[in-house]
């Protein structure tokens, strides 16, 4: 146990349930636990925790995972009116009076016994085809980055809304009360698309569950050290009498308020015990940097992050965010994704064959994957040695690994140029709504009251996708 063993919380989750009642979403989170007050049972957890390795950017799927041979057959030809059929072009190619078809400068293969189709840019996923679950069918609403981001990891286009590793912080606490519930990691020294606090932000809900963001250096999480001249013995009498202050207050109006600040103060307390020890990657052994790659000895690399979120998942933290930027790739493409690729490549497969050599995958779902696709055509100038693409929200490819999801399995069919879907669409909220179906919750009934409407993460749709389970 930790120094402030003798602290005892005010509520405990069952209490809190009991308090909150359908003020504040009860309604929903009390049929989770106690699934016979709703009188339907809610799903079978299939895994505990989520590791989503998110690109920010939007990785093109033309150059990863899904092959278009036809594409590369019309290359420099127009993209075909019956193809396009009007759909809505950003501000950046919208305006061109061409749109030529531009094909991949990279070699596919198929690869494992599923014979998942993937790029030379990929060697090291290639080899883990077997594992993991390809989504070729994803769609979303949202064209331009921002909106899209956030609709990916809040459930709304609209900035405020809860993230998704708050609703689970929420639903389902944590399995480790020194750490947060909800971790988050972003490569450092990357260029491109910005990343705002509210993508992991806790929204309405309250503050406890809002995303906690670990840097590399010195200071991983801000704020988290004691004031120069104020011992640890001084920190924790200063807790204690707070908590006495607000026992005095406790029950009247803005009571929960009060009780989330304390119980973020009591959490940063423990974790300047608990970060230090998970934050010490030198107590890995040198096999595993062969695995992650040399740059797993580099704090904030991508590899390094891979890594970590394996240590934060062994410690019980249910939701690790991992960010990683620069897939934005309007121009110079063929350079500039295979620099992305080999940052991401071979940690990302590590993560997933160390989860399984340590039994951890079948409980642990990974998720690759960025906001939104890329064009067939080319954005500006097409030459023979370089090109772009715009943004496509139409159709676009991410995989998944363990947590319950079908090892070896493609899903989802695009039209011979990679445009439309012609088979099995999955929207964004279908996603969700299968990601927490996996978790153990049903998407209709974990609900948060705010401003007189129930709101929920899927919004007001999205379905199971039921061939994803295994």
């Amino acid at each position: 146990m930790h120094e402030c063993h003798h602290y005892r919380p005010i509520s405990t989750r069952r209490e809190f349930l009991g308090r909150i009642g359908l003020g504040l979403g009860g309604l929903a989170l009390s049929s989770l636990v106690n699934p016979s007050l709703a009188g339907t049972q809610p799903p079978i957890p299939r895994a505990k925790r989520i590791i989503y390795l998110f690109q920010s950017g939007g990785p093109s799927q033309f150059e990863l995972f899904d092959y278009k041979p036809r594409v590369n057959a019309l290359h420099g030809q127009e993209l075909p009116e019956s193809v396009r059929r009007g759909q809505r072009l950003t501000g950046m190619t919208g305006f061109q009076n061409a749109l030529p078809l531009a094909r991949s400068h990279f070699e596919f293969a198929q690869h494992g016994k599923s014979g998942a189709w993937i790029s030379e840019l990929m060697p090291h996923t290639a080899r883990i085809a077997d594992e993991l679950c390809f989504v070729k069918s994803m769609h979303t609403e949202a064209i331009n980055h921002d909106p899209a981001i956030t609709f990916f990891l809040t459930g709304s286009q609209i900035a405020g809304r809860p993230s998704f590793g708050s609703w689970l912080s929420y639903g389902l606490g944590t399995e480790n009360e020194n750490l947060p519930a909800f971790c988050v990691l972003i490569t450092k020294n990357k260029g491109g698309q910005p990343l705002y606090a509210r993508l992991w932000g806790n929204g309405f809900l309250p503050s406890q569950h809002q995303g906690v963001q670990f840097r590399s250096g010195g200071d991983p999480v801000l704020f988290l050290s004691d004031p120069e001249g104020v011992s640890r013995e001084q920190r924790r009498q200063q807790l204690d009498r707070l908590r006495e202050l607000h026992d005095l207050k406790r029950l009247e109006p803005g009571w929960e308020t009060i009780e989330s600040r304390i119980a973020q103060y009591e959490m940063a307390y423990r974790m300047q015990t608990s970060v230090p020890e998970v934050m010490d990657l030198e107590s890995e052994p040198d096999y595993i940097f062969d695995l992650y790659g040399e740059e797993a000895r580099d704090p904030g690399t991508f590899a390094a992050n891979c890594l970590l979120a394996r240590r934060l998942a062994e410690r019980g933290v249910r939701f690790i965010q991992l960010f990683h930027q620069g897939w934005d790739h309007h121009g110079g493409l063929p350079a500039g994704i295979r620099t992305q690729s080999h940052e991401t490549d071979q940690p990302s497969a590590a993560l997933v064959m160390d989860l399984k050599a340590r039994g951890m995958l079948e409980d642990t779902l990974v998720i690759w994957g960025g906001e939104f696709g890329r064009t067939n055509y080319c954005q500006g100038r097409l030459t023979e040695t370089d090109y772009g693409r715009d943004h496509h929200p139409r159709c676009f490819s991410l995989w998944m690994a363990g947590g319950g999801v079908k090892a070896g399995l493609t899903y989802g069919e695009t039209d011979e140029l990679g445009y439309n879907i012609v088979r099995d669409p999955i929207h964004v909220h279908d996603l969700q709504a299968t990601l927490l179906h996996l978790l153990g919750i049903d998407h209709e009934r974990l609900t948060f009251k705010y401003q007189g409407r129930r709101y929920r993460l899927t919004d007001v749709h999205g379905k199971l996708v039921e061939p994803l389970l295994a």
